[in-house]
């Protein structure tokens, strides 16, 4: 059987990718269906044809899985914050655990490692710290939320009050909104490049309450600006800073390089364990802080400090990880390609009374070689590259130091299992994998893996 396009077929699901696509067959031929679970019947229509591969639109399920459940968000479909909301919670840390496995063997090929199952959230809503939500529309009519799937077309989340993010978030879209109305603000229009507000970013202390607005516009000021933090924080008084991000070009990248502060403090604060963090506005945080304790600490856990140790923190942000390693090391150095994030390591090791931390500004690829070319030893090294994982540069480097244990923190398992595969490649043994979901209700998972020279 030949499959063709707009033509309709039952399929049953026996597998799923690592976006969470459902995958069956027709007559041995790959169909990925979006929507549908692992052990469904589907009638499916079929969208695209390759050589390799055909895409279904999912029209009807025929037979359902124990693991489906209804999406509470009302713009799930066609909204592209999340992907497995129609799948239950647990049946979503199952698949993130499985697609770990899978990476590491499959990518990695690695055996005979422990790979835990996904630690999960107790109450996996409301978790996002920081959101940042495009702007589209007219000011007649502002349409704020998220991206579409696979678009750049603006899915207005209005009144259904998104469930990941936190509902003071929800509250500032909402004043924003009317003030763009209000005042007759124009709104970025990607095509022609032209209209000032282009997103709305809001960061919040969970344990401190406070909260950061950014509003990033394609312009070098903002018309009405006064009434804006009028508004807002006549509203919202936990509010404490307010700042205008400027991004005049032609790009994706959502923040720009200039920050214009036009109310409050330089940064707001908040707490990971017993340390309290300086956050500016573009700082690197984890977006979910309740989770990222868990990983921190078994971060921690699996670098096996005694006191004595030297460490290195490779993409070290603000400086979280190495203030966590900082209790039971000798001394611990933090890398961090980003300057603003650096001074915020700096302010926060010295706020928070460590005295046994050095920041260096520089891309860890560049700053790693140069320092161990000048004599420098690390005992444990931490990496918590982006998703792109680890350069070459810096794993080789990383080989020829020799430190006794390696912890690699990783948002991406596919570049996750490559860079392990190296390393074991090169007297590296991977012994652990702890999956943590710090993304309830998508497909993504972050991991934390403990590693050891394989000749101690």
């Amino acid at each position: 059987m030949v499959v063709q396009k707009n033509t309709e077929y039952d399929i049953e699901i026996d597998g799923m990718t690592h976006d969470g696509l459902g995958v069956g067959r027709i007559d041995n031929f790959t169909v990925f269906v979006e929507g549908a679970i692992r052990g469904e019947k589907v009638h499916v229509k079929i969208i695209k044809v390759t050589k390799s591969y055909a895409v279904g639109k999912l029209l009807k399920i025929l037979e359902a899985s124990s693991q489906r459940t209804e999406p509470f968000c009302p713009v799930y479909k066609r909204c592209g914050g999340c992907s497995l909301q129609h799948m239950s919670y647990e049946a979503q840390l199952e698949f993130k655990t499985n697609t770990v496995k899978d990476n590491i063997t499959r990518i990695g090929k690695l055996e005979n490692v422990t790979i835990h199952d996904t630690i999960g959230m107790e109450k996996p809503l409301r978790y996002r710290n920081k959101t940042q939500l495009p702007v589209a529309g007219t000011p007649a009519r502002p349409l704020i939320g998220f991206f579409a799937k696979r678009s750049h077309d603006v899915i207005d989340i209005g009144s259904s009050n998104c469930g990941i993010q936190g509902e003071v978030s929800s509250e500032i879209t909402e004043i924003i909104r009317s003030f763009i109305s209000k005042h007759g603000i124009s709104i970025y229009d990607e095509k022609n490049q032209v209209g000032i507000v282009r997103h709305i970013m809001t960061r919040v202390g969970f344990k401190t309450g406070e909260v950061m607005v950014v509003l990033v516009i394609n312009a070098q000021d903002l018309p009405a600006r006064k009434a804006l933090v009028k508004e807002l924080t006549s509203a919202i008084p936990q509010i404490k800073s307010i700042y205008l991000n400027i991004n005049t070009k032609n790009t994706n990248v959502i923040l720009g390089e200039k920050n214009i502060k036009i109310f409050g403090s330089d940064t707001i604060t908040d707490y990971i364990g017993k340390y309290r963090f300086h956050i500016s506005p573009l700082s690197f945080f984890q977006v979910n802080p309740v989770q990222t304790e868990v990983l921190y600490n078994k971060a921690l856990e699996y670098a096996g400090l005694t006191g004595s140790e030297t460490v290195f923190d490779l993409y070290c942000g603000i400086g979280t990880i190495s203030l966590f390693l900082s209790e039971k090391a000798g001394k611990a150095y933090g890398v961090e390609v980003v300057e603003d994030a650096v001074r915020d390591a700096r302010r926060n090791a010295e706020e928070n009374g460590v005295n046994n931390v050095e920041f260096i500004a520089g891309e860890a690829e560049t700053v790693i070689p140069e320092m161990y070319a000048g004599g420098a030893r690390a005992d444990v090294v931490v990496v918590d590259p982006p998703r792109k994982g680890c350069d070459e540069r810096l794993l080789k480097t990383l080989v020829d130091m020799q430190p006794k244990r390696i912890v690699y923190v990783s948002c991406n398992p596919s570049t996750l299992a490559r860079d392990l595969h190296y390393l074991d490649q090169n007297g590296y043994r991977t012994v652990e994998v702890q999956p943590v979901d710090m993304f309830p209700w998508t497909s993504h998972v972050e991991c934390v893996i403990g590693m050891q020279r394989k000749d101690t």
